[in-house]
């Protein structure tokens, strides 16, 4: 399923993009059920807690949605007139991993890492779809980088390899925005990272089984209209099983926490000559069986 969170009646709700409609699950439920709706419908991140009962019943609204046109028409917006939200607005963690594609390490001539480079970004840095990037006054090297977001669905801690799917609930994008100076500048790069606005999430929330292989999926990014970066997440150095697993060893993963597993070569920094995000530039990320996040460039 494709969850997506967006503003109504200036409020969060939680939906299903089904086609070209954003599916109001809540609203939904009112119609199906004759008595109380679920609690956990409320939110994302209530719903990814609930676990398989949750999927299960959504999974049954949306049948129910498909085959009952009187109700379609009453719980659905076309998504041309919805205002996103980030799929997951209140994550505990955003656990993000450097370095992590062969081809984005050849770029900067460095040797791959023997385990995996970790850093963190605010959760208060997360933006939607649609929002805007804003340029802060301390750099001026704002850069962008396009990744494959993992969204956890349940508590764990020491998971293995082998184990570690089972903690996923699902996979989203996400731009992990830097300024540079101050990222190279601080000798660290947690606050070079995590400027406001400087992680886009979104557009969609994908359940892990509509997504064939995590592993093998095209992923690009585009400046108005120019390609900088097209890869393929098989370029991946540790693979999304063995980073949970790394993970996981050092502290307890809860449900609705993000990792953003790496980006791919072409980012502008290590361009000749650099290529740094300015006021008006639309910076999209496009990702197989996800869709794309677009957000404009503004000035802070």
């Amino acid at each position: 399923m494709h969850f997506i969170t967006y503003e109504l009646e200036n409020k969060s709700v939680v939906g299903l993009k089904i086609n070209d409609q954003a599916v109001h699950i809540q609203a939904l439920a009112k119609h199906y059920e004759e008595e109380e709706i679920p609690s956990y419908l409320e939110n994302m991140k209530t719903i990814i807690e609930a676990g398989e009962e949750a999927l299960a019943y959504i999974n049954q609204l949306k049948e129910y949605y498909v085959t009952n046109k009187k109700v379609q028409s009453v719980v659905s917006t076309h998504l041309d007139d919805v205002k996103w939200r980030a799929p997951i607005e209140n994550p505990g963690k955003v656990v993000c991993v450097g370095n992590n594609y062969m081809d984005h390490c050849i770029e900067q001539n460095v040797e791959p890492p023997k385990q995996p480079l970790i850093f963190s970004k605010w959760p208060s840095c997360l933006i939607a779809n649609g929002e805007e990037i804003e340029l802060p006054e301390e750099s001026k090297q704002v850069d962008f980088e396009a990744e494959l977001a993992v969204v956890i669905g349940k508590k764990g801690k020491h998971i293995s390899e082998e184990e570690a799917v089972d903690y996923i609930f699902g996979y989203t994008i996400m731009n992990d925005v830097s300024a540079r100076d101050v990222q190279f500048g601080d000798g660290q790069w947690v606050r070079g990272k995590s400027f406001d606005t400087f992680a886009p999430l979104g557009p969609v929330l994908v359940s892990k089984d509509e997504i064939t292989d995590p592993q093998n999926l095209d992923i690009k990014l585009t400046v108005n209209d120019t390609v900088y970066q097209d890869s393929n997440t098989k370029q991946m150095i540790f693979s999304i099983p063995y980073i949970i697993a790394y993970l996981s060893k050092g502290f307890t993963f809860e449900p609705g926490d993000i990792v953003a597993t790496g980006t791919p070569h072409g980012v502008g920094v290590f361009r000749n000559p650099a290529v740094f995000l300015q006021k008006g530039d639309v910076c999209s990320i496009e990702i197989d069986q996800i869709g794309t996040l677009q957000n404009k460039v503004n000035e802070g």
